[in-house]
């Protein structure tokens, strides 16, 4: 089978597909969260039609799998009306509670979570077209995430659980939470990249509203009553429907305190300028990326070749920590692309389900078009696509393009593709890159390929202040999650890993007294008889 033929029929009919993988029926999400209640909605809805196509004898369609209320601005800022009132200007349960209680709480919803993985996998699978391992994956690191916060969480706590005395002041020093956080998530990691600022947000003691990405919002459906029996009436309250409709009416309160936002630094900055006090407001942002890689006349090949290929084309290359620029020396240039266009032969591509699928059909409808227009654009000013039958598009789908050689000229030197297009530039002179980087309006990460180590340490040293990780013959890629996560410039606005995301949605807090009889014997006798969940030299296993 040619490649045309097997683009041209790489869609089912809805009887070739294995009964396992099937959705049993379509996800009609009728209710939102907001104040411990599951509130019927009656509204508008927005149908939700998968990346996955089916072929019938009028052609190949979109599968309908489901449909999410399409919630005003008025629901919204009941949804927050809820979390106000739950943190009740600080005197609410969750941000009262001691830590102890809040971290049992967030494990009940991780038991509960675990309940939901079948159908929360196949979601991920059917709503964005994410191949089945790695929509396992998603779910299993979140999971762990979740784990792994409250481990880190225990151990701050107990630091934090002694008192320090210095120039005769008492005092003890922990973390308190900010008041109501809005987590806003991304479509390519809508499970995952949501739970890493939603749960360290929450275990904090801030109360939340969630709002989903534009896909991925049906794979929640399996979660609200896991939501609504974890965790006290208010503090985690959901929002569905179109971001520009209901996150605006938020801002515009001046109530929300954290916002959690990842996907355009345009959006962002939108929603920054909507809240009437923006000093008060905590950003915690992941934005765009234009991750370049280097490779080195002394390269490994075979080695970047392999990084290169997963970095540029995990998830379809819609990730922001995706490759998306290959800076290739000239001297060894023809045999990196020989290399890679053979490589990308050989990638599994087909439907979610399929095993060693690695190249799956593209959620947003107008993605497509978008690549192709970048792909002429570059035919215009001299490349070329290299490997045969790059760029060939059935509906959703996009056969990746190998486009060579890319120049400042052409839009895919600049425009974060988020799709699996891999502009390769030549260079002789290293600072062809290294400028690159300098000028760009991002600074997330870069890889580097190379053996001299000589060469390596002065590309490190200089790089390091420029992008916020330097991968050493590796993809760029977010984990382990201890790890921080940021980007310099446009690309983020603070830090994330499992120990900074807690921080990120608190803030350090300290009571403190003069070291007279009296304090003393009031601070022995409230720690003693645990009179106050702040005040405590409780020590948590």
């Amino acid at each position: 089978m040619t490649l045309a033929e097997h683009v041209a029929g790489i869609f089912p009919a809805s009887d070739e597909i294995p009964a396992m993988h099937r959705l049993p029926a379509p996800v009609e999400l009728r209710a939102y969260l907001a104040g411990g209640v599951l509130h019927p909605f009656a509204g508008p809805v927005q149908e939700v039609f998968s990346p996955v196509c089916l072929r019938d004898a009028d052609g190949l369609q979109r599968h309908r799998i489901g449909s999410f209320p399409l919630m005003t601005g008025d629901e919204a800022l009941a949804a927050l009306d809820a979390a106000v009132a739950a943190y009740d200007n600080g005197r609410g349960k969750w941000p009262t509670m001691t830590v102890a209680g809040r971290i049992r709480h967030v494990q009940r919803f991780a038991a509960r979570m675990q309940e939901q993985r079948e159908a929360v996998v196949r979601l991920l699978m059917w709503e964005i077209g994410k191949t089945l391992t790695d929509a396992g994956k998603e779910f299993d690191r979140t999971v762990a995430y979740i784990n792994d916060t409250v481990d880190a969480l225990k151990e701050l706590d107990r630091v934090s659980s002694r008192f320090t005395i210095a120039d005769g002041i008492i005092g003890q020093i922990r973390r308190s939470p900010l008041g109501v956080t809005l987590c806003m998530g991304p479509y390519n990691y809508p499970l995952n990249e949501t739970l890493t600022t939603l749960i360290p947000a929450l275990i904090m003691g801030n109360t939340t509203v969630l709002k989903p990405p534009r896909h991925g919002v049906l794979l929640f459906a399996p979660l609200l009553d896991a939501f609504r029996e974890a965790f006290p009436p208010g503090t985690v309250n959901t929002v569905f429907g179109m971001g520009r409709t209901v996150a605006p009416p938020l801002m515009r309160s001046g109530r929300v305190d954290a916002l959690a936002f990842i996907g355009t630094s345009q959006a962002a900055n939108a929603l920054q300028k909507e809240h009437p006090r923006p000093h008060r407001l905590r950003l915690v942002l992941g934005l765009e990326a234009k991750n370049p890689a280097i490779v080195l006349p002394d390269a490994d090949l075979e080695l970047a070749v392999s990084e290169c290929l997963a970095g540029s084309l995990a998830f379809n290359g819609q990730r922001c920590t995706a490759l998306k620029i290959l800076f290739v020396h000239q001297s060894v240039v023809a045999d990196f692309l020989a290399r890679f266009s053979t490589a990308l032969a050989a990638l599994g591509t087909g439907m979610p389900w399929q095993p060693g699928v690695t190249v799956t059909p593209l959620p947003e409808p107008e993605k497509p078009a978008y690549l192709k227009g970048l792909i002429e654009d570059a035919r215009q000013f001299g490349a070329t696509v290299v490997n045969a039958g790059g760029g060939t598009i059935n509906a959703s789908f996009f056969q990746p393009a190998l486009v060579y050689p890319v120049d400042a000229r052409m839009r895919l030197w600049r425009e974060e593709q988020f799709g699996p297009v891999i502009p390769v530039v030549p260079f002789t002179d290293l600072a062809t890159p290294v400028r690159y980087i300098e000028e760009s309006s991002y600074g997330q990460q870069v890889s580097l390929f190379g053996r001299d180590p000589d060469q390596l340490a002065s590309l490190i040293d200089h790089l390091v202040n420029q992008v916020a990780r330097v991968n050493l013959n590796s993809q760029c890629q977010r984990g382990p999650d201890v790890f921080p996560f940021t980007g310099r410039k446009d690309s983020a606005v603070g830090t994330l890993s499992v120990p900074d995301a807690l921080r990120a949605f608190s803030i350090r807090t300290l009571v403190a007294a003069k070291g007279g009889e009296l304090n003393r014997r009031i601070i022995g006798e409230i720690t003693r008889e645990h009179r106050s969940n702040f005040l405590s030299t409780d020590f948590i296993l």
